[in-house]
């Protein structure tokens, strides 16, 4: 059976007074999740206002990604599945296959 499914996620980052913050959002047509992050500048750094993004925006994915994986780890609880391990290399994506 094929399976074809489109989740949108977006992102919003807001700077003011050398600090930003993002709010990533994942829209499953089911059901919306959201993560935040923020970064500041140091006041003895110079402003680089793509750094702040950056950092901010890969924090609230993460935060959005840890979401989704407890999200997934109560819905394989709920049908008597095990749940992913906690550790396991990086933490993200594939396992690396073994030789």
């Amino acid at each position: 059976m094929t399976r074809h499914l489109e989740w949108k996620v977006g992102l919003d980052l807001v700077e003011e007074s050398g600090r930003t913050k993002a709010e990533a959002r994942l829209e499953t047509g089911t059901s919306t999740l959201t993560g935040h992050g923020s970064a500041r500048c140091n006041p003895a750094d110079v402003d680089v206002p793509v750094i702040g993004d950056d950092l901010a925006a890969s924090r609230a994915m993460k935060d959005l990604a840890g979401k989704l994986m407890r999200e997934a780890n109560r819905e394989m609880e709920a049908v008597g599945a095990d749940t992913v391990p906690r550790r396991t290399g990086p933490g993200y994506g594939w396992p690396e296959a073994v030789e």
